[in-house]
C-alpha cells in the first residue's frame, strides 16, 4: 500500500522510527506513551508495540506528541 501511494511506510503505518547517534542518544519517532522511565529504563508505547530503552543515566531530554530525544548511556534496545 505505501509503495503504490510513493509514501513511505511510517507515515501510512504509523511504525516507530528509531535513530542512533553512538551508544549516547536516541530519537524515537511515531510513539505513543511513556510507559515507564527510570535512570536505568525506558518504556515506550507505540502503534505496533513497546520498545525498552536500557541503560544508565538515561534521560529523556526532550518530548513533543510525535517525538523525544533520550540520552545516556545506550546499552539495548527490545522489541516487545
Amino acid at each position: 500500500m505505501a509503495d503504490a501511494a510513493n509514501m513511505p511506510k511510517d507515515v501510512v503505518l504509523g511504525v516507530p522510527i528509531l535513530t542512533m547517534t553512538g551508544q549516547n542518544e536516541v530519537s524515537v519517532e511515531n510513539y505513543r506513551g511513556i510507559i515507564e522511565y527510570t535512570d536505568l529504563l525506558i518504556r515506550i508505547q507505540t502503534k505496533i508495540g513497546q520498545i525498552k530503552i536500557i541503560g544508565k543515566s538515561l534521560q529523556i531530554d526532550y518530548y513533543t506528541n510525535d517525538e523525544m530525544k533520550i540520552t545516556g548511556r545506550i546499552t539495548s534496545i527490545e522489541y516487545h
